[in-house]
């Protein structure tokens, strides 16, 4: 018995070192349903399987139903500028333009990115808006556009904007048609004043403050000659006076003495003329040729409102009357504005939209703050619905012209309308008196 046990011991100490010396054979697989019992080390086990470089992880994408704009590093953010900066009317133009170069000036970088302007000329015609705003859209580069000038223009201009998916802001677009519901284009907004406003604040003045009771409108066709005239004379009715004439004359006439013989024959006791320089000044200058107009009260619009206009009419243009926005503005960034204007330019300014182009690009520029995607290398991606968004929610930004907020069809002004007389070679605001 002994020596069974003996065997049996010797055996299994043989076992033992057999096991010891067999490291070389595999081991046993475990079964499929059972995790592996070996652990992998804590910094191996924390990682993904496939980790993203992270250039890659935060790459921009543009979901953005209208596109977008990239910005790349070093790049200046570019918008667009149209405005008539050439022919009769360009002081109306170039005081905007300065108003928008100022803009950028004060503002100088977005988002890292330095700001540049491409200027174009819309030439304050149905024809200058469509040639400019063609081909702004054709720069994909350009992030959105301040203008038209003139309500002629923007007309055009404002579907070409829109149909490429891109935005634009006006500064001095005044006809009602450009904001009507049913007219209106999605991409287009303003900071000028809508004329329902400017022409019953003449009709008011008319009758409350200078006791007219019959009263004659001349247009030339325009959208805002002819909207800002049509506002006026229901206005004016509305308020008890009485329309003897509403008529129309070629913005380009060379002869209105027949038209002002008309007008007179229906015995106006004031005439108002809403139209541009080259119009304005010959009827202001034919009316004082007419016998039967002597005494009879002449008065224009903002379209006018510039030395231009005072150079062409001399003095038969005193005493008149000019309806647009109210430029007592009491701010210090408007005095400042006027000091950079001054130094910048060497001149006063020189029509009354200046610090409505201010307020417009600023505007835009907050616009694309708000809604730039910005890469970590300093890339942005500016989607044009999301700019559209941004712009048409607009609410309470503090501007020059006073606090600007937008509704649904693009009327963002703070509209203040004040009457201004000729009175030597300045206009000098006489309504309402503050």
């Amino acid at each position: 018995m002994k020596r069974h046990i003996l065997l049996l011991l010797t055996a299994f100490v043989l076992a033992l070192a057999l096991a010891a010396c067999g490291g070389s054979e595999p081991a046993a697989e475990a079964p499929a349903d059972e995790a592996p019992t070996a652990e992998a080390p804590a910094d191996e086990a924390q990682a993904p399987a496939e980790e993203a470089p992270a250039e890659e992880s935060a790459e921009l994408a543009c979901t953005d139903e209208l596109g977008c704009v990239e910005v790349a590093p070093g790049d200046p953010i570019r918008i667009a500028s149209s405005l008539v900066v050439s022919g009769p009317n360009t002081e109306l133009g170039l005081d905007s333009q300065y108003g928008v170069e100022i803009a950028l000036d004060f503002r100088e970088e977005v988002l890292g990115h330095s700001l540049e302007l491409q200027p174009e000329d819309d030439g304050c015609s149905a024809e200058g808006g469509q040639t400019s705003a063609t081909k702004i859209v054709s720069d994909p580069s350009i992030v959105a556009m301040v203008g038209t000038s003139c309500s002629g223009a923007g007309v055009p201009a404002a579907k070409i904007i829109t149909d490429a998916g891109y935005s634009m802001v006006s500064p001095s677009n005044t006809s009602p048609a450009l904001t009507d519901p049913e007219l209106h284009e999605a991409g287009y907004l303003r900071t000028a004043h809508n004329d329902n406003i400017q022409g019953r604040a003449m009709a008011e003045f008319a009758i409350n403050e200078l006791g007219v009771t019959k009263a004659a409108a001349i247009h030339d066709g325009d959208p805002y000659t002819e909207g800002l005239a049509s506002v006026f004379a229901a206005a004016f009715e509305e308020l008890g006076g009485e329309i003897v004439a509403f008529e129309a004359e070629a913005a380009d006439a060379t002869n209105v003495e027949p038209l002002l013989t008309t007008v007179a024959a229906a015995g106006p006791e004031m005439i108002y003329y809403p139209v541009f320089i080259p119009l304005g000044s010959l009827l202001t200058k034919t009316a004082k040729e007419i016998d039967a107009l002597d005494g009879v009260i002449l008065a224009g619009a903002d379209g006018i409102q510039s030395p231009s206009f005072l150079e062409a009419s001399g003095s038969d243009a005193e005493g008149m009357y000019v309806s647009g926005p109210d430029l007592g503005f009491e701010n210090e960034l408007y005095n400042t504005f006027l000091d950079t204007y001054m130094e910048k330019y060497g001149t006063e300014p020189t029509a009354p939209f200046h610090a409505h182009a201010f307020d417009a690009t600023n505007m835009i520029l907050d616009a694309i703050e708000a809604v730039a995607q910005q890469g970590p290398d300093g890339t942005l991606l500016i989607g044009r619905q999301a700019l559209r968004d941004a712009l048409f929610a607009t609410s309470g930004m503090d501007g020059i012209t006073g606090t600007i907020t937008c509704d649904e069809n693009g009327d963002c002004a703070d509209p203040k309308i004040a009457v201004s007389q000729v009175q030597g070679e300045d206009f000098v605001p006489i309504w309402p008196q503050n």
